[in-house]
């Protein structure tokens, strides 16, 4: 479910609440009691729940708890930039 930030516009009370898409935005601010809460815009967050979001749900065996190999560069790059002056550190060094 979509994590969504409120700001009161009276008081400043800034809050986040998590909420359905289809739930109607909230308006009573908590602190002063004010219907002055306006729903901020933001990055997105959510929460994933329920079985089959986390990394050893899928796997079977010994693949649970994979661990790095070493092969693959932290950026997540494939270290095939060429080293040009825009890649990390790993790619300059895999080239």
């Amino acid at each position: 479910m979509p994590i969504y930030e409120y700001e009161c516009n009276a008081c400043g009370h800034r809050l986040e609440a998590i909420q359905k898409f289809s739930d109607a935005p909230l308006v009573d601010c908590p602190e002063c009691h004010g219907a002055t809460l306006q729903k901020q815009v933001s990055a997105p967050a959510f929460r994933l729940g329920g079985s089959g979001w986390y990394e050893t749900d899928f796997k079977n065996g010994n693949k649970k708890n994979l661990k790095d190999d070493g092969k693959a560069p932290a950026c997540g790059a494939d270290g095939k930039s060429g080293g040009g002056a825009d890649a990390c550190a790993a790619c300059k060094a895999a080239s």
